[in-house]
């Protein structure tokens, strides 16, 4: 089943997501390469493709797992948590409509 990851982060997180970022996106790649993953990308805390300084609000992962525990688990083990860049991380089940 897929899931949806949102992950809000924590104010003034940008230096740890930027140390963090290429780890995480590793564990993406991971997902990618197994068929798994929809979709992923980060909120950017400005109307802009770039926020430079402003940096991300948050991120969004869609994503296959096996289960929600597997889901919320992946989501625990990712390296932004443990960088400290997120606030709050959600898990929820998703269900694909369109396109």
């Amino acid at each position: 089943m897929l899931y949806v990851i949102y992950a809000e982060d924590k104010v003034n997180s940008l230096e740890n997501r930027m140390q963090a970022r290429p780890d995480h996106l590793q564990r993406l790649e991971t997902l990618k390469q197994q068929g798994r993953l929809i979709l992923a990308g980060p909120t950017p805390h400005v109307d802009a493709m770039d926020p430079g300084p402003a940096g991300f609000s948050g991120s969004v992962v869609i994503a296959e797992f096996p289960s929600l525990e597997d889901a919320k688990a992946w989501a625990d083990a990712d390296p932004y948590v443990k960088a400290g860049v997120y606030e709050k991380v959600t898990v929820k089940p998703f269900k694909k409509v369109l396109p």
